[in-house]
């Protein structure tokens, strides 16, 4: 790779790593939050809540956007509004002696800018970059975004240790450097470009799904499972590694690490060895879930930490096997003029998957291990059978 490249992908990196710092960097802090404001827990809920509706709602219309005018003119200003969005909460906190109101708006500016960004940086990787090159560049950016979700519970406590409000002010320092990195350093493809209205618009992508849609529709299924199921797990173990074991604060946030770090590196690593197999890319998928179905299914056999973290780091192995192919099914099935709005309803799926698997694990739960994880392990089989039967890979790269 050139070092004009690399620089360029660095950049891009940059945007999921900041975006996924949001609510993750926060959640080291919530017991602070509660008590400086004396907030209740469902208060303390709604700072992640009102952040990430607005971007989930605001994803497609981003993709929308980007086909019609372009993606860096839409990623750039949603990265300053991102960063303008954490700006607001931070001094609501400084100046305000009772700052949760003004800090709750903050949240939503913060998460409308969320909604045009890392999934815009998907589709500029799939404008720019073509054949082999694709999977291996996606792969980096999931990469990223797990990085990102590894370095937040640590980042967030270190950076409390300056006050508790300190981690907004992060977002506008990270996120205004990688916005001005990506207007001037990345280059965006010249490429055809959508002009129609947003009816005729909608009319044209329903042709793509009428064409690919059994691709699309299970690739999304896909990966709103993959990440459903990870971060379902990941909040369940958060609770029981306080109550059973004893684990707190900072090392906590190491040992959530373990799964999430092992489905970055092996995203990465995966990106890296499919980019010119494309014909390995369904088996991948399907293997990838099936051994994500097996290892939560026999996690309840365990109940000493080591033992159980490490299935618990297979799972995140299976899981960040299966996310660059996806990923490349989903940005290379159509055309530029449309990538955007694809790509961006696969972000929006991604996002109610992470975001309803913390909630549905903690009804599950009342039920028990067993049946919560069997129930985990019929899921993530049934979603390997319709990727089965359901996915086909291009015969050959774009």
């Amino acid at each position: 790779m050139k070092k004009k490249t690399a620089l360029q992908f660095a950049i891009l990196c940059g945007v999921p790593l900041v975006m996924v710092l949001g609510n993750s960097m926060l959640i080291p802090v919530f017991p602070q939050m509660k008590q400086v404001m004396g907030l209740t827990q469902f208060q303390v809920g709604l700072i992640v809540t009102l952040c990430s509706v607005p971007a989930g709602i605001l994803i497609p219309f981003a993709g929308f956007l980007s086909d019609r005018y372009g993606r860096k003119v839409i990623m750039v200003p949603a990265l300053f509004v991102y960063g303008l969005g954490g700006l607001i909460c931070g001094a609501a906190a400084l100046f305000f002696k009772n700052p949760y109101s003004l800090l709750l708006v903050g949240r939503v500016v913060q998460g409308a800018g969320a909604g045009g960004t890392y999934q815009l940086a998907m589709a500029l990787t799939g404008d720019t970059f073509q054949s082999n090159e694709r999977t291996k560049v996606l792969g980096l950016l999931e990469a990223s975004n797990g990085l990102g979700k590894v370095l937040s519970p640590i980042l967030g406590s270190l950076i409390a240790l300056l006050s508790w409000y300190a981690p907004f002010f992060a977002y506008g320092l990270l996120a205004f450097p990688i916005a001005l990195g990506v207007w001037f350093l990345v280059p965006e493809k010249a490429g055809k470009r959508s002009t129609e209205s947003m009816k005729e618009y909608w009319r044209k992508l329903k042709g793509v799904f009428k064409e690919k849609g059994r691709l699309l529709l299970a690739s999304y299924l896909v990966g709103m499972v993959a990440l459903f199921l990870l971060f379902g797990v990941l909040s369940y173990v958060s609770d029981i590694l306080e109550s059973n074991y004893g684990i707190f604060g900072l090392k906590k946030g190491f040992v959530l690490a373990i799964p999430v770090f092992s489905m970055a590196l092996t995203s990465y690593l995966s990106g890296l060895f499919l980019s010119d197999k494309q014909w390995l890319w369904k088996p991948i998928i399907v293997g990838g879930l099936l051994a994500t179905a097996i290892t939560l299914g026999l996690l309840p056999l365990f109940t000493a930490l080591i033992p159980y973290m490490a299935i618990l780091f297979l799972t995140g192995i299976s899981i960040g096997v299966l996310l660059p192919p996806i990923n490349s099914l989903i940005t290379g099935a159509t055309s530029t003029d449309r990538r955007g709005m694809i790509t961006c309803l696969y972000g929006t799926v991604r996002f109610f998957g992470v975001a309803i698997g913390p909630p549905a694990f903690g009804l599950a739960a009342e039920l028990g291990p067993w049946p919560m994880f069997l129930g985990c392990a019929s899921i993530g089989a049934a979603t390997a059978l319709i990727a089965l039967a359901s996915i086909t890979p291009p015969r050959s790269s774009e």
